[in-house]
């Protein structure tokens, strides 16, 4: 591969974490960008990782892990986003304010379930002609860059949507998983 198709793939997989990241920023009590970085680093050390993983299991286990990614990215995306929007719904207690930060495992769940298409994409390049470290690293880079810029993009639509900000970032990581549910649904283009 070169490298305007590794970029190309590698933007292509930190779209999904981008969108994620811009509804976590607007759920946090403006972010700051340690922060931003620390999110940014957790999706793109997982993004990163995930192709190679891909790659490491390659013929064996393409078949079965294509078959069920989409379910399983519908799945935890739509979990996580249920979960923000009851969150975003529930009336504020008293003195209540936006966290200052999200857990490490709820950014790291969100970073699995935007990152399984990059383990079937890894899986994939085990069958060409493909550095798989550098497109890997390429990936982890780009979604790096994505969801740092995401959170800190979601601080300025947190301040206009106010406390139901998580709401929003519940219905974008819904949104996300039925669209790749929907893309994986649709019958081949001959």
């Amino acid at each position: 591969m070169n490298f305007v198709a590794t970029a190309s793939l590698a933007l292509a997989m930190s779209t999904d974490a981008f969108a994620a990241a811009v509804g976590k920023g607007a759920a946090l009590q403006r972010p700051q960008w340690r922060e931003a970085l620390r999110t940014g680093a957790i999706f793109g050390v997982i993004e990163g990782l995930t192709p190679l993983l891909g790659w490491a299991l390659g013929n064996a286990a393409a078949p079965y892990v294509e078959a069920w990614d989409h379910w399983i990215a519908f799945v935890l995306l739509g979990l996580l986003g249920l979960r923000m929007i009851r969150e975003g719904c529930s009336a504020p207690e008293q003195g209540e304010d936006k966290p200052n930060s999200h857990s490490f495992m709820r950014l790291a769940l969100t970073g699995m379930a935007t990152s399984i298409d990059a383990l079937i994409v890894g899986a994939g390049l085990a069958f060409i002609d493909a550095n798989i470290l550098m497109t890997a690293a390429a990936i982890g880079f780009a979604t790096f860059v994505m969801v740092t810029l995401g959170v800190m993009l979601g601080r300025g639509l947190g301040a206009l949507v106010g406390k139901r900000a998580e709401l929003l970032g519940g219905i974008v990581l819904i949104t996300i998983g039925s669209l790749i549910l929907y893309d994986h649904l649709q019958p081949p283009v001959a």
